[in-house]
């Protein structure tokens, strides 16, 4: 056991969990590449849980935040004007959609995803909230009680009342074999049916990942939301979308992930991808929801200049580079490969993903799931040089989701990797 991994047992929560039986540390990057203390190199398909966006050492983004150290201010609070804050929201606001949408800025996804609980309970005047099976939304009080994954929920106590929706799960029996339209209604009959049995008077708000992150890049087909936002109005409930994975063009087919259901919601969250690693978060929402609350309130490190600098600029070269369309080219090549290879690869129970966020659940021979196999295939990966993710319900798939910047010859070495690993389980 190397020296640092010694230490890092002995200070750092046992539940803080490391990649690999070996686990790696990663001391220096460029372009789509990262490379270990021990000087092997990576192409690097997780970018730090979907964080590097736009991959590392980009100029653009060390220009900006050293202008901004070299000024001598790299924090202030928001209790005073912050330019850069100011030219963030304004172009989240407008990519955003969301009428006389408002932005404030956090530190985290967790801490964005309690903001707009907080907007949408005061608003609505109850605890009442809906999520989604599988889903993932924060490590915190109130952003596990609207997880529902039981391996990221440590107790049941909540500070809200939540009911939980089907929408991602069709390997569920009474699922299977359902087309699309079919499923849709299916999940539509049960929310009215949640609506009219399970829950008390009003309900604040339905808060959904377009596509579940932990939950193993699982989706829902495309118009389930719009189906359940017709329903939703009907009776004034507000509809969250979580964007801390499915922002900033990443599946290709739309600037935000709930974009691909024909939706606009009340609020977005986002975080992770914005500031290509650097710590940035928060909630667009509709000014009055926004403007509501009646207490006082700030964020002592949300926004601060350095952040806002890197997100500026990853959102401008994200723009400027049209790297949606580079998601959509370069996301088909590697979804295409996989799907074409998976009927020759006994362990691959399924492939889905959109742009440059896909999966691979892996499985036994009876069809189960294996999170034995995934584990294998991490090592795999490792030891050809591409890093990967895991996720799922049951540990059993492996996600990935590299830096927009993915370049065609990058998407099909990655590819052959991934084949490869897949043949060596």
């Amino acid at each position: 056991m190397s020296d640092l991994l010694a230490r890092h047992r002995a200070v750092m929560p046992n539940w803080l969990a490391l990649y690999y039986n070996e686990p790696i540390e990663i001391v220096s990057g460029k372009g789509n590449r990262v490379v270990d203390a021990n000087g092997k190199s990576y192409l690097d398909f997780f970018a730090g849980i979907l964080t590097n966006m736009i991959g590392y050492d980009v100029a653009e983004v060390r220009d900006a935040v050293e202008r901004q150290i070299a000024t001598g201010v790299v924090h202030t609070s928001t209790v005073y004007l912050l330019r850069g804050q100011v030219e963030l929201a304004e172009k989240i606001a407008r990519l955003s959609g969301i009428p006389d949408a408002k932005v404030f800025f956090t530190n985290s996804g967790t801490e964005a995803n309690e903001t707009a609980l907080l907007l949408a309970t005061y608003a609505r005047k109850t605890d009442q909230v809906l999520a989604m099976r599988q889903s993932y939304h924060g490590r915190s009080f109130g952003t596990v009680a609207v997880t529902s994954n039981r391996s990221w929920k440590n107790n049941s106590l909540s500070p809200l009342n939540v009911h939980f929706l089907h929408g991602a799960d069709r390997h569920l029996t009474q699922f299977r074999g359902m087309n699309d339209e079919q499923y849709i209604a299916a999940c539509v009959d049960d929310l009215r049916h949640v609506l009219a049995t399970a829950v008390g008077g009003d309900v604040a708000a339905l808060i959904a990942e377009p596509i579940q992150g932990v939950g193993g890049f699982t989706m829902a087909p495309d118009g389930l939301f719009r189906a359940y936002r017709e329903v939703l109005d009907e009776q004034g409930i507000l509809f969250i979308s979580d964007e801390v994975q499915t922002g900033w063009g990443r599946t290709g087919s739309a600037f935000f992930g709930i974009q691909n259901h024909g939706v606009t919601p009340d609020m977005m969250t986002f975080a992770k991808g914005l500031g290509n690693g650097f710590a940035v978060g928060g909630v667009v929402a509709r000014g009055d929801l926004m403007d509501n609350l009646h207490a006082v309130g700030l964020a002592t490190f949300g926004g601060n200049p350095v952040a806002m600098a890197a997100a500026n600029a990853t959102l401008d070269y994200v723009l400027d580079h049209d790297l949606q369309a580079n998601a959509a080219k370069t996301g088909a090549i590697i979804i295409e490969g996989l799907r074409e290879a998976a009927p020759r690869l006994p362990v691959v129970g399924d492939v889905r993903g959109k742009g440059l966020m896909f999966a691979v659940e892996l499985v036994g021979p009876d069809g189960s799931p294996s999170p034995e196999l995934a584990a294998a295939f991490m090592e795999e990966t490792k030891k050809l040089g591409l890093l990967a993710g895991k996720g799922g319900l049951y540990g059993h798939t492996i996600r990935m989701a590299p830096p927009l910047t993915l370049t065609e010859e990058e998407a099909r070495e990655g590819l052959g990797i991934i084949v490869t690993a897949l043949e060596n389980l």
